[in-house]
């Protein structure tokens, strides 16, 4: 009797054999784990660091045996990010707009916010580094190639996108408040906190917004919509792209703004339905959507 039920027990609990194999399971799965851990805890210094010398020190211009040498000191007062803001003031700003402060508080914000700003530019290379060194292994070979073809045109739109909006949208749009207010009769002012946001808010969400024909290529080069149901269903993708120039859009410019996002957005809906054409020639069939399935 007590045989059986030791036979019983050593049947119900797993071999060494078993055990062993379990723990070979999961042993990847915790070094996965705490590699992504690793990574993103560089991610996160990087962003912090920057963050901290981008608010809390200055740089100032040494001259040293006929040389220029750049030395970063504390500061708060005459740090990064205030030159920044100081840059915002004189490329956006147009004379006759005076900037003021409501809130106590407003300047530590703009400086706060340009700060994030200059930290999330400096960690998005290191993020991109890090996020590829640990996804890379388990991709295939044709995703792998995506990711590397996808990457320097993405950088050029946001660049584009991000230049367009600083370089026209946004001085158009404070010229367009200064003469408003002005026929109203009204002092034109701006707070800084206000000003500070609008700049960096919608210097963002355009540069992120001109990323449109990417995703279109990026969902052909993955077969989840073909070329021809882009071409076919363009009405809807100009529509898209009046909706998006209306959700990042400072809206006071009386739809010129609006109107000048969404016609080069739905020149970059066609430049994505080329896109889309070229990359299922190149890989010799193309992509089967729902719309022929039926």
């Amino acid at each position: 009797m007590a045989r059986a039920e030791a036979g019983v027990e050593e049947e119900r609990s797993p071999s060494a054999e078993a055990k062993a194999e379990m723990g070979q399971e999961r042993r990847p799965l915790l070094s996965h784990i705490n590699e992504l851990l690793r990574r993103l805890r560089r991610i996160l210094i990087t962003l912090g660091a920057t963050f901290f010398v981008a608010f809390a020190f200055g740089v100032e211009n040494v001259h040293l045996y006929g040389y220029t040498i750049p030395v970063p000191y504390p500061s708060i007062y005459h740090s990064i990010a205030d030159y920044v803001i100081r840059a915002f003031i004189q490329d956006e700003l147009p004379p006759g707009l005076h900037l003021i402060n409501i809130n106590p508080f407003d300047p530590l914000f703009a400086a706060f916010y340009v700060s994030f700003l200059i930290s999330l530019v400096v960690a998005v290379p290191v993020a991109v580094r890090e996020l590829w060194a640990f996804v890379a292994p388990g991709l295939y070979r044709h995703e792998r190639d995506m990711a590397k073809y996808a990457l320097i045109p993405s950088f050029l739109l946001f660049v584009s996108g991000a230049s367009f909006a600083y370089f026209i949208i946004v001085p158009f749009m404070m010229k367009f408040v200064l003469y408003y207010t002005q026929v109203l009769g009204v002092e034109p002012t701006i707070s800084l906190k206000a000003f500070v946001n609008t700049v960096v808010s919608l210097t963002l969400a355009t540069g992120v917004a001109f990323e449109y024909p990417l995703v279109m290529g990026a969902l052909t080069f993955l077969g989840v919509v073909g070329a021809r149901t882009w071409r076919r269903n363009w009405r809807w993708g100009v529509l898209g792209a009046f909706v998006i120039a209306w959700i990042i859009s400072p809206g006071t410019t009386g739809g010129i703004i609006e109107t000048t996002i969404g016609v080069i957005l739905s020149v970059l809906y066609f430049i994505g339905v080329f896109a889309a054409y070229w990359i299922e020639r190149r890989r010799g069939h193309p992509t089967r959507s729902y719309e022929d399935l039926r």
